[in-house]
């Protein structure tokens, strides 16, 4: 697995596994209750290979773990933060974790507990019979949509650093919307059965009999239970607040440091919250794709004064930022919490010393990237006049640019005999479908292009072409006055590294998988090449082009194939 994955520190860590394990938790369930549309025989098949797993002691410990950890951390990193101050996607995934149990502990004691105390054979029935059309029904369905986009939202944040789930996200979207959407029709259809049964007082009596149906007592003993669990939620919130709020007052009276952010604001910081904590509360931008967890390094910054003051990076710090080869000066702002007044460079923001626009603080984007060189360049102009290697340069790029253009993109840079273009649109797929546009039309400006070569008796240009789809951080690069808007990231060099790969193929373009997909192209895996490009951990496939000017039809005869 990619070991970025597993960046952090030790309760970053736990986090994720005990997160993963309540994920499969929840999933089963769902599909347990999604089971039921299927037959009821199937439903008793999956929720006896539940039940065996999650009731068993091995189980009911992992599970019972999982879930203490995961809500101590939780709860624990708001208690012990000096800000509340966030990107609106972590607050949500928090506002939802801090919902969780209080919904969930009804549900646990009318079911585990009722079971373990009472003796009740917690089927479908049993629950349907008890919350179907009450206040209680609506919460286990609010419940169950609560706890799913909590945890997609932390499966989101965790994986979208990998290749693979940027590829698959459609896919993902579509079945995270599918299974708990398929768990509430189960559940609605066999609430609906169940209450149309229960109206036989005969079928009545046995059911309850085989659930072993609480009496009066039981049901007294439940609420009892319910009541004292559901006030000590409540108390472990209020204590998370109270931490929360007696740090930050301590806090505001402990004398703040000075924060100086180069080319930026100077501020006064409470001592002991981390920078992006300090960052944030200012309303300073302060780029963390990762939401501030210690792995993607976009908030790391350069520390040009008080390094001496701030304590060593801890082992995961120092494991990540030699990960990217950052020099000895930097640092995490999510994860030092200075103490003495300190200045900082931004890497991923407006620095100093670099006089930079708005544009500069950089900005995350899921885009094509178009790589395109020209073939045998050297050797052609070996010998000609600098007037007339420009001339040539000049009059190619005045052919095949505009197509680049009329599709939407913009030539980032050019490199001597090459450039990079992207295509910067509102969606991944429209950025996608103007890429694929876009090297048709050279493939067209090309083959006119080297029909004026060949009428003044010169020789053909031969070209390679690679497109790659994926994350990229957009932002101003280079020294004060001479940043120019340009983007950085692996999509960049994987786009690169296609167009390198074009020439021993002997093809014209090579257009990513990521990139075909989003388009909406299917293209059977036969129909593509397995590519092993520096700096990727898997294999990337790709579409061959031999005549980018044939794009169209290329893509018609494997779609064909795809389908057959």
């Amino acid at each position: 697995m990619n070991s970025e994955l597993w960046r952090g520190s030790w309760a970053t860590r736990i986090r994720i596994v005990s997160g993963l394990i309540l994920m499969a938790y929840v999933a089963a369930h769902l599909i347990n209750l999604a089971s039921v549309l299927i037959s009821p025989d199937a439903y008793d098949m999956v929720q006896k290979v539940r039940f065996w797993v999650i009731r068993s002691d091995i189980g009911t410990t992992v599970i019972g773990l999982a879930l203490l950890a995961h809500m101590a951390l939780s709860l624990g990193k708001v208690a012990l933060a000096r800000s509340l101050r966030m990107p609106l996607r972590d607050a949500l995934q928090i506002s939802l974790g801090l919902i969780i149990p209080l919904i969930l502990v009804s549900h646990v004691i009318y079911t585990r507990a009722a079971h373990e105390v009472l003796g009740v054979n917690t089927t479908l029935g049993y629950i349907n019979t008890q919350i179907w059309t009450t206040w209680d029904g609506w919460m286990q369905a609010l419940l169950v949509i609560v706890t799913w986009v909590h945890g997609m939202i932390g499966m989101h944040m965790w994986l979208r650093v990998t290749r693979w789930w940027r590829a698959s996200f459609p896919w993902i979207v579509g079945i995270s919307v599918l299974i708990p959407t398929l768990a509430l029709v189960g559940f609605v259809i066999s609430a609906r059965v169940m209450r149309g049964l229960m109206q036989d007082p005969r079928a009545a009596d046995l059911a309850r009999e085989a659930w072993n149906f609480p009496d009066r007592e039981g049901f007294q003993l439940l609420a009892q239970i319910d009541q004292q669990s559901t006030l000590a939620v409540w108390a472990v919130l209020a204590l998370v607040l109270i931490v929360f709020a007696v740090r930050r007052t301590m806090a505001a009276l402990r004398k703040p440091i000075r924060v100086q952010y180069i080319d930026g604001p100077q501020v006064r910081a409470p001592r002991g919250q981390t920078l992006l904590e300090t960052s944030r509360s200012n309303g300073v931008a302060h780029t963390a794709l990762c939401g501030g967890r210690g792995r993607c390094t976009t908030c790391r910054v350069i520390v040009e004064d008080g390094m001496d003051d701030l304590p060593p990076p801890s082992e995961a710090e120092a494991r990540t930022l030699a990960a990217v080869g950052a020099p000895p000066n930097a640092r995490l702002a999510c994860q030092m919490r200075p103490s003495a007044p300190i200045s900082v460079f931004r890497v991923f923001a407006p620095d100093g010393k670099r006089s930079r626009a708005h544009a500069s603080q950089g900005k995350e984007a899921q885009l094509a990237v178009l790589f395109l060189d020209m073939r045998g360049f050297t050797a052609r102009t070996d010998g000609q006049l600098p007037y007339d290697v420009v001339f040539l340069l000049n009059r190619f790029f005045d052919q095949i640019v505009p197509p680049i253009n009329k599709a939407g993109g913009t030539v980032d840079k050019y490199m001597g005999d090459g450039l990079m273009a992207v295509f910067e649109t509102d969606t991944p797929s429209a950025s996608a479908r103007a890429a694929i546009q876009a090297v048709e039309g050279i493939g067209h400006a090309l083959e006119a292009f080297n029909e004026t070569l060949k009428s003044e008796g010169g020789a053909p240009v031969a070209i390679g072409i690679g497109v790659h789809l994926g994350n990229v951080v957009l932002g101003e690069i280079g020294a004060a006055g001479q940043a120019p808007r340009t983007l950085i990231g692996d999509t960049v060099n994987t786009a690169s590294r296609l167009e390198s790969e074009t020439k021993g193929l002997a093809v014209q373009a090579l257009i990513s998988e990521e990139t075909l997909q989003a388009a909406g192209h299917a293209v059977a895996t036969s129909n593509m090449v397995q590519l092993s490009l520096r700096g990727l951990e898997y294999p990337l496939p790709a579409l061959a082009i031999d005549q980018a000017n044939q794009l169209q039809d290329t893509l018609g005869k494997v779609g064909e194939n795809a389908l057959a």
